[in-house]
């Protein structure tokens, strides 16, 4: 027998009586709410508001609670809309104990913690709908049970940096998801999360916002109420909602209280087929017509943000309240293809490693049964770097999120830690790497093993290094300059592994100091080094002698930040300087004159030379990155990177891969990871701080010449006294399937992706 509202209400209050505590008139109005509409022919729903609830009525409420599925009521919302004393515990245990009616979970209380949040990620909830505002998840990671929800709802949840790959597996029905004003900035990894969701049809992580003739449409919170409570009982059964329809259309009132949630009107053409998107860029729209972002999350920054996201979700017809069209879809498939790369190395589609050796092995089997007179060759016209090329495509298309591993140094006897500022791998030992630090240090470390090589301490004659650079003919041997002009020689050989505060000067040459030195670099014949700084000139030592041959006055009307000899070429050196140039010069014409210059927009941070000397890459502020042919200065490619606007914003580039891509990184972004001979965009990784509010930026980042799509960053918080870090990236091994364990989707990581 079906148990009706009254009876309901009976029965609450002699539980409260048998419990000794008074009816909460919250309760009572909510029932005598839902005999209205029942009376009126409506959705019979019962809205339990907890801030209105204290712990004592929590016991007569389960034994209502224990009524429902026997009862007229049909669904049940629990909302949270302001501070709430009712315990977190407490809260959670009501609503599973209403368990399939209920509907609409809205909570906006941060007081609840991680404990609560952490509960519901792990044992999920039978809700319809989810709404969890200002939440403190960091790096989402639902693993419960939310079969039955449709829409979730986690704007303004500013701590929310991240997804685990599968952290929407258990979602197989959500169709509507927001995340306006979060930190969402990795459209790679949010990207492969959501699609996990075979149902998502509308995405937010902003709200355009209609105006017309600078006069906002709002809609009264009355409309808004109606119209959402229809759209939220009519998709019960999740119905798909009609987005070619120009009426309103509306879902979660809860997403911005106040605003319509409307998808804004747009102009059509005859076919039907001209998007809200055009209005953005058609030069005869009219101009009284404005749509505002509001609440965007930091990914709707990013250059083909749009694009990027209707090209990899197909599935999607909304996005950020605009509908997605034919034409729409047909501009982000041409704006990706030019734009991003999907798989290296102009790989179209993703396979199985196993796949690849299997042809591999096919292949071999094949040549060998060739007749020895045949010269052997590589399948259609493949290079000899075909399968090598193909399984780098194939790990990396399934490894969206890389390996990152902080450095930590065995065998330091020193009662403090490191603070690296510069690093440099050796060229030829695949195992070893050099960092100096902010003390003076100059430390060797296997960066497989991290085990210490050598340690050189400072004595006080060093202050922060900021040049380092290994010798290529002497493989013990390396440069090391600071920041107050030391510049020494050192052999590995001749120093002491272990880190004591007692050195000699062992193995040790020592130069003419070169004031407020920022760079130092060896020739390819170990035989020159030169040396820039805070200063218009640069410095020529003589490696054998020890002596300084000569001082180039007055090279650029800027400080030369960097300075770089050619791989090959031992008389061939660039420069890079603040005053907007890059100059290539040749130590054989006595450098008086450029060989060529080139100039950016902004100051230049640093400038490299490609590993076969083909072409030179400038790096100025606010990620203006461009690459030319070393032969002559003429422009090769401009990397298509959105500038910030910050002038404090250092960038960063070096190859990797040889000189099939580049690396970019800068002070508060992510490392860009873009093919050198297209400027297409592989991958971003993004860096992440351990404490919310502590921005990560990168000091200084590095290709591994030994191992493809693999790289060390640098990389620092903007807190005082914080330690820098050396952070490993592996690109081709994904991170997120080895911390499957970790169920804590809360506690940050200390470094989830890094940039350069």
């Amino acid at each position: 027998m079906v148990i009706d509202i009254e009876t309901l209400e009976d029965r609450y209050i002699d539980s409260c009586r048998r419990h000794d505590v008074f009816p909460n008139s919250s309760i009572l109005s909510s029932l005598f709410k839902a005999e209205v509409k029942k009376s009126n022919h409506e959705l019979c729903s019962l809205e339990i508001l907890i801030d209105d609830l204290k712990d004592a009525d929590i016991a007569p409420l389960f034994d209502l609670c224990m009524n429902f599925d026997a009862s007229e009521i049909e669904a049940v919302d629990v909302r949270n809309e302001s501070s709430c004393v009712l315990n977190g515990e407490y809260a959670l245990s009501l609503m599973r104990a209403i368990n399939q009616k209920l509907r609409v979970v809205h909570l906006q209380d941060p007081s609840f913690g991680k404990d609560f949040l952490r509960d519901i990620s792990q044992r999920g909830l039978a809700c319809q709908v989810l709404t969890l505002r200002c939440s403190r998840f960091r790096k989402l990671n639902f693993m419960g049970e939310f079969m039955h929800i449709h829409t979730l709802n986690l704007d303004f949840s500013s701590s929310l940096t991240s997804f685990q790959e599968d952290c929407f597996n258990c979602m197989p029905n959500l169709m509507r998801l927001s995340m306006c004003d979060t930190r969402i900035t990795n459209l790679w990894t949010t990207v492969a999360a959501l699609s996990k969701l075979p149902s998502l049809i509308e995405l937010r992580f902003q709200y355009w916002q209609y105006c017309n003739d600078a006069v906002t449409s709002f809609i009264s919170s009355s409309v808004i109420n109606h119209d959402v409570q229809s759209m939220v009982e009519d998709s019960s059964d999740d119905s798909e909602v009609d987005f070619t329809s120009r009426h309103h259309k509306y879902w979660l009132s809860d997403v911005f209280p106040g605003w319509s949630s409307e998808v804004p009107r747009q102009n059509e053409n005859e076919d039907g087929e001209e998007s809200l998107q055009a209005a953005f860029t058609d030069s005869n729209a009219d101009v009284s017509m404005k749509y505002m972002s509001r609440h965007a999350s930091p990914i709707c920054y990013e250059k083909h943000y749009r694009e990027f996201m209707i090209a990899s979700l197909p599935n999607l017809k909304n996005l950020d309240n605009m509908p997605i069209r034919k034409i729409d879809k047909e501009r982000a498939t041409g704006i990706f293809s030019q734009y991003f790369e999907y798989l290296p190395y102009k790989w179209k589609h993703k396979e199985s490693v196993v796949s690849i050796l299997q042809k591999r092995e096919i292949k071999s089997v094949h040549n060998k049964v060739q007749s020895s007179k045949h010269r052997l060759s590589y399948p259609s016209g493949k290079s000899q770097y075909f399968y090598s090329r193909s399984l780098s495509a194939a790990k990396l298309g399934s490894s969206t999120w890389p390996i990152l591993h902080p450095l930590s140094f065995v065998g330091c006897e020193l009662d403090k830690g490191f603070h690296p500022r510069q690093f440099e791998y050796h060229p030829s030992d695949s195992s070893l790497m050099v960092f100096g630090t902010l003390d003076g240090e100059v430390v060797v470390i296997n960066h497989e093993t991290e085990h210490i090589v050598s340690y050189i301490p400072s004595l006080g004659a060093m202050n922060s290094v900021l040049g380092l650079c290994w010798l290529k003919k002497y493989p013990s041997k390396l440069i090391a300059g600071s920041d107050n002009g030391s510049l020494k020689l050192y052999d590995i050989y001749h120093i002491p592994r272990k880190v004591t505060g007692l050195h000699g000067n062992f193995g040790c040459v020592t130069f003419d100091e070169f004031d407020q030195l920022t760079s130092v670099h060896v020739n390819s014949m170990d035989e020159l080094f030169l040396a820039s700084g805070y200063s218009r000139n640069v410095a020529l030592y003589d490696i054998n002698s020890g002596k300084r041959l000569q001082v180039f006055t007055d090279m650029h009307r800027g400080h030369i930040n960097v300075v770089k000899f050619a791989n090959h070429s031992p008389s061939i050196f660039a420069t890079s300087s603040f005053d907007h140039d890059v100059k290539m010069w040749d130590l054989r014409q006595k450098p008086i004159h450029p060989c060529f210059t080139v100039s950016s927009s902004r100051g230049n941070v640093m400038v490299c030379f490609s590993p076969d000397d083909e072409y030179i890459l400038a790096s100025a502020v606010d990620n203006e990155v461009r690459q030319y042919l070393a032969v002559d200065g003429r422009l090769h490619l401009v990397f298509d990177i959105a500038p910030t606007e910050s002038s404090q914003n250092y960038t960063r580039s070096y190859y990797m891969n040889g000189r099939d891509y580049i690396i970019s990184g800068s002070c508060d972004e992510h490392i860009r990871i873009c093919c050198a001979q297209t400027g297409r965009r592989l991958r971003d990784i993004s860096l992440e701080g351990r404490n919310l509010g502590s921005s990560v930026f990168v000091q200084s980042l590095r290709g591994d010449p030994f191992r493809d799509f693999n790289m060390s960053v640098l990389a620092a918080y903007m807190r005082p006294g914080s330690k820098s870090k050396i952070v490993k990236i592996n690109l081709l091994a994904s991170s997120d399937h080895a911390n499957k364990d970790d169920s804590d989707d809360l506690r940050p990581c200390p470094f989830h992706s890094m940039g350069g």
